[in-house]
């Protein structure tokens, strides 16, 4: 594209999408209002990892929580392992998790505490990859950056009616995205995309009439923007099984620390067997006692595959010893079953647990 029509064309879209979001921002916690001071870098990139495949109602609670315990950076990397993991329960793809506390300790050890404002050297920290660089940077430090996340993916293959199929049409999109980002303003620019995502040019049912941009997309003039972006057919996703054990005893539950590296790592979790794709018969630990089989299993999705995780109650008269149950259940602690919603377990563990509960409700119910 000729260079006067390249600023001809970021200048259309950018004016038009700016003055929309000057009068429609949404209002979230991590933001300054349009035109406003730049908002503080530990904020912007507290809240870009924690959007990271997760929805921005999801997240405002748990920003909200982390920030009033963890208000800077250096306060965030002096929190113990054990204590962040318990405190992101529930958000999903713990990854991020161990990145955060990571990346924190990092920024405050060797770069004292502040966060750099270049793409290169944000790109250079754990769990940062182009788009949360990138966001970072434009939204707390003002710099023309080039922010493309899955909302601004689907804006720009709308406005262009980009024909080739995801994910390959990845780079294409992002040369599109640079064609019309401003010189100035990015952060707001790079908000404003996001919003307009978010809000207006939604997957299903884009609400064309209230867009800012209708009169230059190109999807809507085919009358087919709902068709972009074009994606390959999605491969089924595997189901695998496993057993999920409940292990009891004095008002205390068996708790297991999982890797650090792999699915849920470092989270306190129940002891489980192995997961395989099929349905196995339940597996049960070789301790004294009778398992009880419970007739109620949990379905979990990841990213890549669905889990059907069934629960076995074991009720020990009394605790017994530790290495046989390690050596049975893999090394962990007794959690006392009162602040068993301390112990930060992750959903699918979380969800196990309250049928294993529920159960014993019913029990003593049944006994009184």
């Amino acid at each position: 594209m000729p260079v006067d029509g390249l600023i001809a064309t970021q200048s259309r879209h950018a004016h038009a999408l700016l003055a929309h979001y000057r009068a429609h921002a949404r209002i979230l916690p991590w933001r300054s209002p349009p035109g406003a001071a730049l908002p503080d870098p530990y904020r912007v990139w507290l809240s870009e990892i924690m959007l990271q495949q997760t929805t921005v109602a999801a997240v405002i609670p748990y920003y909200d929580r982390f920030l009033a315990r963890w208000p800077s950076v250096e306060a965030l990397a002096a929190a113990p392992d054990g204590d962040l993991m318990a405190a992101w329960a529930g958000l999903g793809y713990y990854a991020r998790a161990r990145n955060l506390l990571a990346c924190a300790r990092h920024v405050a050890q060797h770069l004292g505490g502040r966060f750099p404002s270049e793409e290169a050297d944000l790109r250079a920290l754990p769990g940062i990859g182009a788009y949360t660089a990138a966001a970072i940077a434009a939204i707390a430090f003002g710099r023309r950056a080039v922010v493309v996340d899955g909302n601004v993916e689907r804006v720009v293959s709308r406005l262009f009616a980009v024909e080739t199929q995801m994910p390959a049409a990845k780079p294409e999109l992002r040369a599109l995205a640079e064609t019309i980002t401003p010189e100035r303003d990015a952060g707001d620019f790079a908000q404003a995309m996001m919003d307009l995502g978010a809000t207006i040019c939604t997957p299903t049912k884009p609400a064309c009439l209230t867009c800012p941009l209708a009169d230059m997309c190109a999807a809507r003039a085919q009358g087919t923007p709902e068709r972009y972006p074009i994606r390959a057919v999605k491969k089924p996703r595997p189901t695998r099984a496993g057993t999920a054990w409940w292990v009891e005893s004095d008002g205390a539950v068996w708790l297991v620390r999982r890797p650090d590296k792999g699915l849920l790592g470092g989270m306190l979790a129940l002891p489980t067997s192995d997961w395989h794709e099929g349905a196995p018969a339940m597996a049960l630990p070789d301790l004294p006692g009778g398992w009880q089989r419970l007739n109620q299993s949990v379905r979990h999705v990841f990213t890549h595959f669905a889990l059907e995780l069934g629960v076995a109650r074991l009720r020990l008269g009394a605790p017994g010893d530790p290495a046989r149950l390690a050596n049975a259940l893999g090394d962990g602690q007794w959690w006392p079953l009162e602040r068993l919603a301390q112990a930060g377990l992750p959903t699918v563990f979380a969800r196990a647990a309250q049928v294993a509960m529920e159960k014993a409700a019913m029990e003593k119910d049944g006994d009184e």
